[in-house]
């Protein structure tokens, strides 16, 4: 099989595409044992940056509400905010109390797509939060975590009540973050729920494994993840994380997702 990335910006991707040209897979494409080994060790080394970083965050805002610290580090991960201690610490003093200064200052950390999608996800979270009720510490089994998506989840899919802004990744982002903030917790997700982000390089990353062989059918929806999104890409996506998963038993769908990031990724850092 030909390589299928053009221009690979990282390690991962150039590797995946030596997989590709060796064939002996699926339809002459890649191993399906080697293509799942290269995403669960890239996943990891990515995720132990994740964990000690949310760990670092959470700290620093300890006595804050947790879900504004989840929800401000979610929007630097999602390339709309840099990704700095003191980002978050706007975004907590914002949500915990709206006010102009705090979103000035927010608005600072903007990155290619400027300032503007900060402000309306910020906006979109103060009210999205004014109307659902969280718990006041985060979830420590998946089954509570699950509970508390599935509150949070409950305006954002009716079109008619979801704030501006909130796509698919502002929609779940927030509970991956919880879940970093808990590596032994993060370390038990083997299948959904609760769901995880689906849109941007994790759903080029799906794709690529479609056209290799190595899923049945390709991800539904969008790759962008601050659009309008149909509910059922978000499940849909997450079973295909879950069947990624599958024959391995040394990792978890937060690996596979941070692996298909990798993989989907279109910037030279990651």
């Amino acid at each position: 099989m030909r390589p299928l990335i053009s221009g690979p910006t990282n390690s991962t991707q150039i590797e995946f595409n030596k997989l590709c040209e060796l064939g002996g897979g699926v339809r002459g494409g890649p191993v399906r044992t080697k293509v799942c080994e290269l995403l669960r060790s890239s996943g990891q080394d990515l995720n132990q940056y994740a964990y000690d970083e949310t760990a670092k965050h959470m700290a620093e805002y300890a006595h804050a509400n947790p879900w504004f610290v989840c929800f401000a580090i979610g929007l630097s991960w999602g390339h709309l905010a840099k990704f700095e201690i003191e980002f978050t610490g706007s975004v907590v003093s914002l949500l915990t109390s709206w006010n102009d200064e705090d979103l000035r200052f927010a608005r600072k950390f903007g990155l290619e797509r400027g300032p503007e999608p900060i402000e309306q996800s910020l906006r979109g979270a103060h009210i999205l939060f004014s109307r659902v009720t969280l718990p006041s510490e985060l979830p420590d089994t998946l089954e509570r975590l699950s509970r508390a998506q599935d509150r949070w989840l409950t305006p954002i899919l009716n079109p008619s009540e979801r704030p501006p802004y909130i796509g698919s990744w502002n929609a779940t982002a927030m509970f991956m973050v919880a879940l970093f903030a808990q590596r032994a917790l993060a370390q038990t997700l083997i299948k959904p729920p609760p769901i995880l982000p689906p849109g941007g390089p994790t759903f080029r990353g799906l794709q690529l494994l479609h056209q290799a062989g190595i899923l049945p059918r390709a991800p539904a929806g969008s790759e962008l993840d601050d659009a309008d999104f149909e509910p059922g890409a978000l499940y849909e996506n997450n079973d295909l994380l879950a069947q990624v998963r599958k024959g391995r038993s040394d990792w978890s769908l937060i690996d596979v997702h941070s692996g298909l990031y990798i993989l989907g990724t279109r910037r030279k850092s990651a």
